[in-house]
């Protein structure tokens, strides 16, 4: 069920970073609320997921989902630069997630 609740957590995340990128600062209301709600879920279930995995494997799987899903939604929604080395650069991380959750032992 952790890992259930770190994918959540990891997919939050990615809400919370576009919703911040939408409040332009925190000027703009419901975006910041959405970001701030976004935020509060996304760590609540972090912390539940770290009752059981270790620090090191929650805390970089959790920021890697959300940096590779940032990085999307950037370019699919956002109209983002896209280049080889940045995606070669998300590719990494997905990778680096992989092997960390292959490694974990819980």
């Amino acid at each position: 069920m952790a890992w259930i609740y770190l994918f959540i957590a990891g997919l939050l995340e990615i809400c919370w970073a576009y919703s911040m990128k939408l409040s332009e600062g925190f000027t703009r209301t419901v975006p910041t609320v959405w970001t701030l709600v976004f935020m509060v879920a996304s760590f609540a279930l972090l912390s539940i997921a770290m009752r059981t995995l270790p620090l090191g494997t929650a805390y970089t799987i959790w920021t890697g989902i959300g940096a590779v899903g940032a990085f999307v939604v950037g370019i699919t929604i956002l109209g983002e630069h896209v280049s080889m080395m940045r995606i070669i650069a998300a590719i990494l991380i997905v990778s680096g997630i992989v092997l960390m959750k292959l490694s974990s032992t819980s």
